[in-house]
């Protein structure tokens, strides 16, 4: 039987956690810095907990204002205090949880995913916070590697919502089709990445991709949607939905 986590992005004030929850085996908390705050990340740990839905910490660049997508210059040492910041932050609402994972976001994770350095800052971080936590990142990217390298385990994360380019990663926002908004379009290419363990690209081209994690973004329009037809449907297929 294939094995699937299922994980979204949440704590982000979108008002949806609560619908999309059900459907997740995984949800990356929103720390404060691009999004959240007190009462969001105890409630979102709160219906975690009362899910069952593993906890994992979401730290972005301290970006506010454009939501942590804007990326910035940042040495490795800087990098170290962003983390370890937002995952001390976080801790003080799971109390007696334990953390699961940590999956950067937005502009902190795109560019981790291509800079070596900056990706083998965030793993030290997490590392050093705690050892047994796992590092979710962008599927076959320095994400991944620095993070193993470190001794760290590893989710390679795929994407439900988001389309690919011919060399692995995620077509930026700033470019048409970057989105996938139809929902049998994101079922076609969740089974795809699963069954086939390979992605088709915004050109046509078929690449070998490896699927640990799917990323359900839920700041997305349909991101009620896609979570219970994409969970009903794995399901159906035998797939068993499970964290890391």
């Amino acid at each position: 039987m294939f094995t699937i986590d299922i994980n979204c992005d949440m704590g982000e004030d979108i008002g949806n956690d609560e619908l999309i929850m059900p459907y997740v085996s995984s949800a990356s908390i929103a720390c404060g810095y691009h999004s959240g705050n007190e009462y969001t990340m105890q409630n979102t740990v709160d219906l975690c907990i009362a899910h069952h839905v593993s906890v994992g910490a979401h730290p972005s660049f301290n970006d506010r204002e454009n939501f942590g997508r804007r990326e910035m210059n940042i040495t490795a040492e800087q990098t170290f205090r962003l983390i370890t910041e937002q995952l001390e932050i976080l801790s003080k609402f799971i109390k007696n949880e334990k953390m699961h994972h940590v999956k950067p976001h937005g502009a902190l994770y795109n560019m981790a995913a291509k800079d070596r350095a900056l990706a083998e800052a965030i793993a030290l971080a997490v590392k050093n916070f705690d050892k047994s936590l796992v590092l979710y990142g962008l599927a076959g990217s320095f994400s991944i590697s620095e993070a193993q390298k470190a001794g760290l385990k590893t989710a390679s994360e795929v994407f439900a919502d988001r389309t690919y380019q011919d060399d692995g990663t995620l077509t930026s926002r700033t470019q048409p089709h970057a989105l996938i908004e139809n929902t049998d379009d994101s079922v076609k290419q969740v089974l795809q990445m699963i069954r086939q363990q390979t992605v088709t690209t915004i050109s046509g081209k078929e690449i070998p991709i490896t699927a640990e994690t799917i990323c359900i973004h839920g700041d997305g329009k349909n991101a009620v949607a896609f979570a219970r037809t994409i969970n009903q449907l794995l399901n159906k297929e035998f797939i068993e939905i499970k964290a890391i």
